[in-house]
């Protein structure tokens, strides 16, 4: 019995010291972040879609045009800008697993409808634009990131992130969700393509 209590302290030891050590080097994100990339691909957390012809309802939420972001070229852009196109805006940060978990999803997704008429707007939270510029290049992805130049809109404050939010042709919030989601998928890209 005590050689068992022994090699369980042992074990425990270990895991512990694993774990530290994960912390200690930064790298916890990124190993957490891979294994939530890992539950994204079971389907378990596809996004919910409540697909319904509202464009007679007048009390659906409208979008903020007022956010002033920056680009990774340090150029200061106005989301006004792409005012009439379909905009997948999502709020993200380099210290964020889930984050991280989601983003590879969303290159995809970006990759299979990207064009004029619908805009990704990858904005990160991170304090220092710079370690998110490394991470997307670190990462190589496709689309542009952004940071907000100011403060959010009320529209888009969340308690948590990841967040995603869809705004439609119309200006309004055609979907948002809290938490990360696999959002390379068929009915979600037929539903972004829906909005255009």
């Amino acid at each position: 019995m005590q050689k068992k209590a022994r090699r369980n302290f042992i074990e425990f030891g270990i895991v512990v010291l694993l774990f530290l050590t994960l912390y200690l080097t930064g790298t916890h994100t990124v190993v957490i972040g891979f294994m939530q990339s890992g539950l994204l691909h079971t389907g378990l957390l596809n996004p919910h879609l409540e697909v319904e012809d509202d464009t007679a309802n007048t009390t659906a939420v409208q979008a903020d045009f007022g956010a002033s972001l920056i680009n990774g070229n340090g150029e200061i852009v106005s989301l006004e800008q792409w005012r009439g196109k379909v905009i997948f805006l999502n709020l993200w940060a380099t210290w964020c697993p889930p984050c991280i978990a989601e983003m590879p999803g969303i290159n995809r997704l970006y990759n299979r409808v990207k064009g004029d008429d619908i805009v990704f707007l990858m904005i990160s939270l991170d304090q220092d634009f710079e370690k998110a510029k490394s991470f997307h290049q670190k990462k190589d992805f496709d689309f542009n990131i952004y940071t907000i130049n100011g403060s959010l809109p009320t529209v888009y404050t969340t308690q948590s992130i990841p967040a995603t939010f869809v705004i439609d042709t119309a200006g309004r919030l055609a979907y948002s969700h809290e938490g990360m989601a696999a959002y390379d998928t068929k009915t979600f890209r037929q539903f972004l393509l829906s909005l255009k």
